[in-house]
């Protein structure tokens, strides 16, 4: 086990995870249930089947494709996002 690389993956996760939309979910969720445990083990099962596709994915795209080609790819849609964030007059959808 590289425990170096499960603490980067937890950090950035868990770092990420704080203050999105899932997480607001769950809170409005808890406070309307009589039952936070299951609240609490649905949103857990829900992140940890995410990230497992999230994982099946990345593992399949780096066998098909080099991985300076996935950080272009990368790269160019947060540039892109970024710039359309930026753009004057730009409205979220």
């Amino acid at each position: 086990m590289n425990w170096n690389l499960l603490a980067l993956s937890f950090t950035a996760v868990f770092i990420s995870e704080l203050g999105d939309k899932s997480q607001l979910a769950a809170i409005a969720l808890g406070g309307r249930s009589k039952s936070p445990k299951a609240v609490f083990l649905g949103t857990a099962a829900a992140l940890l089947l995410a990230s497992f596709l999230g994982v099946l994915v990345g593992e399949g795209t780096a066998q098909i494709l080099p991985e300076r080609v996935v950080k272009a790819v990368a790269a160019l849609g947060f540039a892109l996002l970024a710039v359309r964030l930026l753009w004057p007059g730009a409205t979220a959808d």
